[in-house]
């Protein structure tokens, strides 16, 4: 995160940062990235890490990869400095909305 921001989510919302193809595990063993676009599989989800929990959330901790509802969430873009560093694109996720935890 921006060391300038700080996001702290409310209720029972959790802030995840969305995770890279490669961070997904969607590789092939020589070390080929399946885009999105061909994994079927996938469905409506996204996965990623959660990087803070509001304070009434209560089955997610801080550092678990998370699959999530891709839709329903409000996405964020934190970063995008004058000194030229890219944004990184963050959900603020109802942890209802969390489908499993991936260990």
């Amino acid at each position: 995160m921006n060391y300038m921001t700080k996001i702290k989510p409310l209720f029972k919302n959790v802030l995840v940062e969305l995770l890279l193809e490669a961070d997904k595990g969607i590789a092939t063993k020589s070390g080929i990235i399946i885009p999105e676009t061909i994994d079927s599989a996938k469905g409506g989800t996204e996965q990623g890490i959660v990087v803070e929990t509001g304070p009434k959330a209560k089955a997610v901790k801080k550092g678990q990869k998370v699959i999530f509802s891709k839709y329903g969430n409000e996405e964020i873009k934190v970063g995008n400095s004058p000194h030229g560093g890219a944004s990184k694109k963050y959900y603020i996720v109802n942890e209802e909305n969390i489908l499993a935890i991936i260990e």
